[in-house]
């Protein structure tokens, strides 16, 4: 038996009344049920709730059991569709308001199971013992809401799960097979694989971007006919697209610029008139704009027409940001003291998206001192950084940083002024490569009787890869920075060393809400070219710490000379697991191993490796996670820490 396009109906409840208007409609083993279907359904609940939240004189309590037989993984789903469940702490207004819920399930229940591709699955709701739509349930409340909460059970029958079955796309003009159509692979839609009513919808919205992205501006799926086969347990697919004409950009208008000079936010538009209709490529122009520190917000209407020509006029309207900006942060550790930063900036200093960034920051260093032990503990930094976009060309920004600085660490105490500039150029939204200068002028000290004068120049090389979704709190992508810096101190004969480093983030959402992540890290580095004590301390590798090892005092899991001295390595090794579980919509735990240490070579010895784990709590906030971690050492040794507190905003990595 086969039940033609109803199936799609409640496919996703979200896009329902899309599928009824696309498509006639029609329930062979149900058919009263798709005539009531938007009279019951509600996807958000929304009517019931906002009845619920009126005064109550004639509240009715209940209570709800959910079974299911077949596949009980769909249990959390299921529960999670029930209005009946999620609105059972808000007792409906009588007889009549507990009757209408429990009615208005049963759509929720069945678009919950097409959902999941059970095309098959049935759900049976009672009411005091009768089915909500039988007149004897009436009765029956009102003689089980005297003796307490009103019984209502959920069986759930989920049946067999179908399959992906045959896939077509027709041009609604010729119902001919469209030509160069994505593959059923990249629609994620093969042939008897199980069936996800969601994918469905996720290929179909692919099937129009792909044709957008070749140059369609009004692409559009014209109807849609889905049908599931009960006897061989496959849904088939038939989509009707309209490609509709190709076009070209046309002019493209900037609108809403104030402080910003309109020829420069011109100037980030490269997309010349007569260009192939692309939507990536105003994504990418959109994302650009964006990224400047002066704009707020991007709108970009297209035409609903083609123009004479065959061109698509564009409006881009640019909401700028105030100019200026003030504000500060802190962190805290019980191994590494606590530190304060305060900053003021502004955002558009001459009207081509120009910033400066001013940042004073103080610290007091609560860590053991080795190297220097009576030492003052206070820290500060003084830094004014400057950025300039489009030097040379939109993907080109010019970065410079000038500061003066005391560094108090267990190695070492450092005062500096330090200079680091360069030029970044963007391949991508996600790669970017950077080259410039870094100078430094340091008196440093890692030991109680002799102070160090060191000048350093060095040319580093920065690479970076990021296709995360977040810089604070990512939930999916990679992460990877790499940087290599020849340097060497001035009168030093002979060339210098070289340092190399990187570090590789990944992460990953188990669940759909990305409520559970998986993230993980991994780095090393290495100084060739010279003795450790020709590298000033300060340019050395240490491990140890709220960023690298949780649970060590900061730099503990380095080197030390014979006299106990924090002295750095050539090289080092770090890696990082987690688990970030949301509990609520503003808590998680996040329970977490680290890995690391740094080595006198300049190649690792991970034979002797340090293992730190512990737990930490998030506080999620609108401008990122409020971090608190706690960690302790595994297999402790004398002279390490026996835990370590660590408070930031935003994730360990």
């Amino acid at each position: 038996m086969r039940s033609v396009s109803t199936a799609c109906a409640l496919i996703l409840t979200t896009f329902a009344a899309q599928i009824l208007a696309a498509t006639d409609l029609r329930a062979d083993d149900d058919p009263t049920f798709f005539n009531q279907f938007f009279s019951w359904f509600n996807p958000n609940g929304q009517s019931d709730q906002n009845d619920q939240k009126k005064p109550l004189f004639d509240g009715v309590p209940y209570e709800v059991t959910i079974t299911v037989s077949g596949d009980d993984s769909l249990t959390s789903t299921l529960t999670d569709a029930s209005n009946l469940k999620s609105l059972q702490e808000v007792t409906p207004s009588g007889v009549a308001g507990l009757i209408r819920r429990a009615i208005a399930d049963r759509p929720r229940l069945r678009a919950a199971l097409y959902g999941q591709g059970y095309f098959a699955g049935v759900s049976q709701i009672k009411v005091a013992g009768f089915p909500p739509d039988q007149l004897e349930a009436f009765a029956a409340v009102e003689k089980a809401r005297k003796a307490g909460p009103v019984p209502v059970t959920i069986h759930v029958v989920t049946g067999q799960r179908f399959n992906y079955g045959k896939l077509t796309i027709l041009n609604a003009a010729s119902k001919q097979p469209l030509k160069d159509m994505p593959s059923t692979h990249d629609l994620r839609l093969d042939p008897g694989q199980p069936a996800s009513a969601d994918q469905v919808f996720r290929a179909e919205q692919a099937i129009v971007d792909h044709l957008r992205n070749e140059g369609h501006p009004f692409a559009k799926i014209a109807s849609r006919d889905i049908v599931a086969d009960h006897a061989t347990r496959e849904l088939d697919m038939t989509f009707t697209v309209d490609p509709g004409p190709s076009g070209r950009f046309g002019h493209i208008e900037v609108k809403g610029t104030q402080d910003l000079d309109r020829n420069f936010v011109e100037r980030q538009i490269d997309i010349e008139r007569g260009e192939p209709y692309s939507p990536d490529r105003l994504a990418r122009i959109r994302r650009r704009l964006v990224a400047l520190p002066a704009v707020g917000a991007v709108r970009i209407q297209e035409a609903q027409q083609l123009d004479s020509h065959g061109e698509l006029p564009v409006t881009i309207d640019v909401i700028e940001r105030l100019p200026h900006f003030v504000g500060a942060n802190a962190k805290y550790s019980n191994t590494e003291g606590g530190a304060v930063n305060v900053f003021w900036g502004d955002r558009n200093l001459w009207g081509h998206g120009e910033s400066l960034r001013i940042d004073g920051y103080g610290s007091w260093y609560g860590g053991a001192l080795y190297g220097v032990p009576n030492a003052n503990r206070l820290g500060y930094k003084l830094a004014a950084t400057f950025n300039k976009p489009d030097i040379i060309t939109p993907q080109d920004e010019l970065i410079a940083q000038a500061a003066i600085l005391r560094e108090v660490t267990s190695a070492y105490v450092r005062e500096a002024a330090t200079f680091q500039g360069g030029v970044r150029h963007r391949f991508s939204d996600e790669l970017s490569l950077q080259i410039g200068a870094d100078i430094e002028y340091s008196r440093s000290q890692d030991n109680p009787l002799y102070p160090r004068n060191d000048f350093t120049a060095g040319v580093p090389f920065d690479l970076l890869y990021d296709t995360t979704d977040s810089p604070l709190d990512p939930s999916r992508g990679m992460r990877i920075t790499a940087t290599l810096e020849p340097f060497a101190s001035l009168g030093q004969n002979g060339p210098g060393p070289v340092m190399g480093k990187a570090v590789v983030s990944a992460y990953h959402a188990l669940d759909e809400d990305r409520r559970y992540i998986v993230a993980g890290r991994v780095g090393a580095g290495s100084i060739v070219g010279a003795n450790l004590y020709a590298v000033p301390p300060q340019r050395r590798f240490y491990i140890g710490g709220g960023g690298t090892l949780r649970g060590f005092g900061y730099q503990q899991a380095s080197p030390h000379d014979g006299y106990n001295n924090l002295i750095g390595g050539l090289s080092f090794f770090m890696a990082s697991a987690e688990l970030r579980a949301r509990i609520t919509d503003t808590i998680g735990i996040v329970p977490f191993i680290d890995a690391g240490e740094a080595f006198r070579g300049s190649l690792p010895t991970l034979s002797t490796i340090r293992y730190a784990a512990g737990l930490g709590l998030r506080y999620y906030t609108p401008v990122g996670p409020i971090r608190l971690d706690v960690g302790v050492p595994i297999d402790r040794q004398p002279g390490d820490s026996h835990y370590g507190v660590y408070i930031s905003i935003g994730q360990a990595f």
